[in-house]
């Protein structure tokens, strides 16, 4: 059976998906007897098995930034795996070197880069050298980790700890030690009751007073997303980061800024810190690097840092080994993707299809069902409510009904789910940067098409 084909018989696709059934753990949902089988995809759009083809309003999983179907992405994996497929980085290969070098040119710094899988294994890493610099600085009790609630850094017991959503943590605490959480600057819903413009920044202030209570020798490092993503594109006000980094250099602070999601350009720049004019001490990232084609993730540190890990005692290096982490194709592969990134423009590509996004989309901040529009860069979310006076969140019902509503129409659009109990009511986009003006129109206009069939809420 060629699942490659464009679509497939009915006894085939039921055979394939009894197999499912039998076999298969789906990620981040209740068991599914009728999953949908993607088989194929080009640009922006995806086909199943039934050979319907949808608009991928998410990349994926916010990662597909050059889109579906590149050739020369396959090419250059290929290439890579006819000279050497592995090789680890106790030593060192061609493509790991030049991609730290790229890196540290998108970065527009002096990082040294630590490569590893994924998103949480980046911020895994960052957590360990953090602990460790402050332990070969002679402090050794600064141990703390503080993030935010709504914020999302990963699933693995130390990642899991950093991530401000409840539900992602039911069942599985405890977690990782060390972590705390502030409110998060939801200027929409302000956990302090104030307005934007009137707040004294306060959001930014609960990071020096949760340091002040735990007590700035015991706080390693504070973690944030430029802006909170899966959590609900949650933006900051103007100058939050600014003040971070500011808390930060006051107490000894590191600031680990998680690019997972806002990086390799879904911001509008190269990466989300830099629309804020701050440098992280850590930034990990994921996701975008390799557009998905390949896992890949890295971690990467300042310089002044990693001389600390140089010399000094036998256990002064960095004790960690990532068996797949820098593998050769997997480089190869973000090397060729940065090369897509830069030569087709889509840094700024991004920029344009969030303002094209939010303008189409501006009739429907009038809609009863939409609280706010947030855009950042290329990603947008949606806030859906019942009651735009009390800002009630939208149930479950609605928001699956909106989704529903897409996909039936050829669009598929994600939502901030398995969150904070009672608020995943927000639609997300994040569509690939390669999208076309075409692709943008079709997807503000089955949005405005679908919310149209609920105008009564």
């Amino acid at each position: 059976m060629d699942i490659n084909e464009a679509s497939m018989e009915a006894a085939e696709k039921e055979a394939l998906l009894e197999k499912d059934r039998k076999y298969l753990w789906h990620h981040i949902t209740p068991h599914n007897d009728n999953p949908m089988v993607v088989v194929s995809g080009e640009g922006s759009w995806v086909t199943d098995a039934d050979g319907n083809r949808y608009l991928d309003g998410m990349s994926g999983l916010w990662c597909v930034n050059v889109g579906h179907g590149r050739a020369e992405i396959a090419d250059a994996a290929a290439e890579q795996m006819k000279k050497i497929a592995y090789s680890t980085l106790i030593q060192s290969h061609v493509p790991a070197i030049e991609l730290a070098s790229k890196l540290n040119e998108w970065l527009e710094g002096d990082y040294r880069i630590f490569f590893s899988n994924s998103g949480s294994d980046a911020n895994e890493v960052a957590f360990k050298i953090a602990r460790q610099f402050y332990h070969q600085r002679g402090k050794p009790s600064k141990h703390k980790f503080i993030a935010r609630h709504r914020a999302y850094h990963g699933n693995s017991m130390g990642a899991l700890g950093a991530t401000g959503q409840a539900q992602r943590k039911l069942k599985y605490e405890p977690l990782g030690v060390g972590f705390s959480h502030v409110p998060p600057p939801y200027c929409y819903r302000c956990p302090f009751g104030k307005k934007q413009g009137d707040c004294g920044m306060q959001c930014a202030q609960a990071f020096e007073d949760a340091i002040g209570w735990e007590g700035p020798e015991s706080v390693a490092g504070i973690i944030v997303e430029p802006v909170i993503t899966g959590g609900g594109v949650i933006v900051p006000p103007e100058g939050y980061l600014a003040k971070l980094r500011e808390i930060c250099d006051k107490h000894d602070v590191l600031l680990i800024v998680d690019e997972v999601i806002c990086g390799f350009g879904r911001s509008g720049k190269k990466f989300g810190h830099q629309n804020f004019g701050v440098k992280p001490d850590i930034v990990t990232m994921a996701k975008g690097l390799t557009s998905a084609y390949s896992p890949l993730s890295a971690t990467a540190v300042s310089a002044d840092m990693y001389e600390s890990f140089k010399a000094g005692s036998a256990d002064s290096h960095f004790r960690h080994v990532n068996t797949f982490g820098g593998n050769p194709v997997s480089c190869a592969v973000a090397l060729k993707n940065l090369e897509i990134l830069e030569r087709e423009q889509l840094v700024g590509r991004s920029a344009q299809i969030g303002r094209e996004l939010t303008k189409r989309l501006d009739p429907l901040s009038g809609h009863p069902l939409v609280g706010e529009i947030r855009a950042f860069g290329s990603a947008l979310g949606i806030e859906l409510v019942v009651d735009k006076c009390t800002k009630e969140p939208a149930g479950a019902g609605i928001v699956s009904a909106i989704l529903a509503g897409c996909k039936q129409k050829g669009l598929l659009v994600g939502k901030n789910g398995d969150t904070v109990p009672g608020f995943n009511n927000i639609l997300t986009l994040s569509p690939p940067l390669s999208s076309t003006d075409e692709d943008i129109a079709f997807i503000a206009d089955t949005l405005l098409e679908v919310f149209a069939a609920h105008e009564g809420g």
